[in-house]
């Protein structure tokens, strides 16, 4: 049987699993010194680096076992898989932001939204029973209400100054964000006693970083 399989989100959380990896005691000096390789092993397990929509992917069909994403990027997926832990890191949140000043929830013409979280504006705005149109951008969404294409934006935000440099401000915080760990139902069942056993080293060494 082949070893426990990890997807890894690359980029901002890939730094923050390293070290709680290192907080387990396993062995992460391939994963700090990859060069261009994407599968590498970290202590008994394999770990796998991978965009954070294809760690989603790689965990829902079997490819990995665990994974480690954003909730942003969980709840933006639909995808099918155990979210079994807050790792606490990684945190942000989603928010509705328009113009400063400007009274978004006023008037009756549908609103314009620009988002690259589509799935998250439509749940959203259907909780509200809110009509709108929905507007999918890859880059910048604070540029559509700058260039009138939009009357707010769906997005994550950290800190507020890329809003605020913009004039945009926050209308109402709609979730929280943070690292989650996500399992392959499959997995679950046939693994269950290396998954379980991860996952209590993973919290242990949690406990240890936030002290």
């Amino acid at each position: 049987m082949r070893k426990l399989r990890i997807a890894l989100t690359k980029g901002r959380l890939e730094k923050k699993t390293v070290s709680l990896f290192t907080a387990m005691g396993l062995d992460c000096t391939q994963l700090i010194n990859k060069g261009r390789r994407l599968i590498l092993p970290v202590g008994e397990y394999e770990a796998v680096l991978a965009k954070a929509a294809d760690v989603t992917t790689y965990v829902e069909h079997g490819a990995c076992d665990i994974g480690i994403v954003g909730k942003d990027t969980i709840a933006e997926s639909g995808k099918s898989f155990y979210e079994v832990l807050d790792l606490g890191f990684g945190k942000c949140r989603f928010a509705l932001a328009a113009p400063k000043g400007s009274d978004f929830f006023s008037g009756h013409q549908v609103k314009s939204i620009a988002t690259k979280y589509p799935n998250i504006a439509r749940g959203y705005f259907d909780r509200l029973d809110m009509d709108v149109n929905i507007i999918k951008i890859e880059g910048s969404v604070e540029l559509a209400p700058l260039l009138g294409l939009a009357d707010a934006i769906v997005d994550i935000v950290e800190t507020g100054s890329t809003l605020k440099e913009n004039g945009l401000e926050v209308i109402e915080e709609i979730m929280p964000v943070s690292a989650r760990v996500i399992v392959n139902m499959a997995s679950m069942k046939l693994r269950r006693d290396e998954i379980e056993s991860f996952l209590l080293d993973v919290v242990v060494a949690k406990e240890v970083m936030e002290q």
